[in-house]
């Protein structure tokens, strides 16, 4: 299912000759970049190429890095990492609605676990679920906040393969319901085709491909039509499919 057009008319994010520094050491190097509202994209490249210090600095989380100049993002922003960071000694309501009060607050939350197939694990702890629920929970936590931009940093790494391809079908299920812009930074190029409409390749602080995955959804890794596109992508990295 391809986005809403009439979603994508005004920018969810707005990024402009943004740079930030650690120690003198350029991590992003003047990137300008626009996420359409209601837009999904992947974001890859090699470790330390700067992938998870755009998504901090997009959430407003880069505090301990010196940078300059414009960012703009939604209000209502949500990050998913790729530890749940669940809190062991709160149950999973609690966990999801942390910072939420009220009767509206908790009906939202249960609705919240039920979207992601949660419902009647309310009353667990955090270490009585798998880490497949952990995540989902994490999930729920963010959409109880209604975002208009959901910023996920590698959520499903820690997973096993087949745990993994169900989170990649919850997320674009939850996506289609709810239209937030996501920002998922990823390792895996066949994660990002598979998720993603469009994928950005970050290389020394700066993008190097743009690229469009121009096909409908759902999408498996074994479509041969992606091939073209994990082409280009593994070639934006350095690498080749023997590698």
């Amino acid at each position: 299912m391809a986005p809403h057009t009439q979603q994508l008319t005004r920018p969810a994010v707005q990024l402009r000759s943004l740079t930030r520094s650690f120690d003198e050491r350029v991590v992003l190097d003047g990137i300008d970049l626009d996420i359409p509202a209601g837009q999904f994209v992947a974001l890859l490249g090699h470790s330390g190429s700067g992938k998870s210090t755009l998504l901090r600095a997009v959430a407003g989380l880069d505090h301990e890095v010196t940078g300059s100049g414009q960012l703009t993002a939604p209000d209502r922003v949500s990050v998913v990492f790729q530890d749940s960071r669940l809190l062991p000694w709160r149950r999973v309501l609690a966990n999801v609605l942390l910072g939420l009060d009220g009767r509206e607050a908790e009906q939202k939350g249960r609705e919240a676990l039920a979207e992601v197939g949660l419902q009647g694990r309310e009353r667990a702890w955090p270490s009585e679920l798998s880490g497949g629920e952990q995540q989902r929970a994490a999930l729920a936590r963010s959409l109880v906040r209604e975002p208009e931009l959901l910023l996920a940093d590698e959520p499903f790494g820690a997973l096993d393969a087949l745990t993994r391809i169900k989170m990649h079908n919850l997320l674009r299920e939850l996506w289609e319901r709810h239209r937030p812009s996501v920002l998922l930074v990823t390792h895996d190029v066949d994660e990002a085709i598979v998720l993603a409409d469009r994928v950005l390749v970050l290389d020394r602080g700066r993008i190097g491909l743009d690229l469009t995955i121009d096909r409908p959804h759902p999408r498996t890794y074994r479509d041969p039509l992606l091939g073209e596109y994990r082409e280009r992508l593994l070639a934006a990295l350095g690498v080749t499919e023997d590698h």
